[in-house]
């Protein structure tokens, strides 16, 4: 049966979502934290692994999630339901987007569907620095060490990015920063 639940709840995000990862992480998450497959915690440091290993990210967390619910099957399941959509409504698009790319409905369908893929993208942006940043919720003890570094790093990598940085080396030093700031925290604070 989770194979099946597996499988068709992720057959839905690939269908549904519009924009790729990003927009579909709203989605995953709310999905995830409804069938309680893990926490919000875990999906968050999740989040992060999927994004700094080779491949879409939202293929790499349904896999992961698959495993983590279902075995090596459960994987299957859930990437397979992640994918399928795409696949099958690429080849349809292939097959008549020359035909039709210049037709009225499709230019403002496409115009429609911009919007809401930021939109999407956005909302995911605000619901992961959420946990970012105040993984305890926003009170005064959430404004410690951990905060500040994560604010600092942030800085950083947005910095390093708007100066064109290989994402290869910001995910490299952004890991590196982390491990150096985890261990002045226990030093400072233990």
């Amino acid at each position: 049966m989770i194979y099946l639940k597996l499988f068709l709840t992720f057959l839905k995000i690939g269908a549904f979502t519009f924009g790729g990862g990003y927009a579909m992480l709203p989605l995953i998450q709310y999905e995830v934290l409804a069938n309680d497959w893990m926490g919000e915690e875990q999906l968050l440091n999740f989040i992060a692994v999927a994004e700094s290993t080779p491949g879409p990210v939202a293929i790499n967390m349904a896999t992961y999630i698959g495993v983590q619910t279902g075995g090596l099957f459960g994987a299957v399941c859930a990437t397979l339901g992640v994918v399928l959509p795409s696949f099958v409504i690429i080849m349809l698009v292939a097959r008549f987007y020359a035909k039709y790319k210049n037709s009225f409905i499709v230019k403002n369908c496409l115009t429609g569907l911009r919007p809401v893929v930021i939109g999407l993208i956005a909302s995911a942006i605000i619901t992961l620095g959420y946990g970012v940043f105040f993984p305890i919720g926003i009170s005064l003890s959430a404004f410690g060490f951990q905060f500040f570094s994560s604010v600092v790093i942030f800085g950083i990598v947005v910095v390093l990015a708007f100066k064109k940085v290989n994402p290869i080396y910001l995910i490299l030093g952004s890991a590196t920063l982390g491990i150096v700031t985890g261990y002045a925290e226990k030093l400072l604070f233990s």
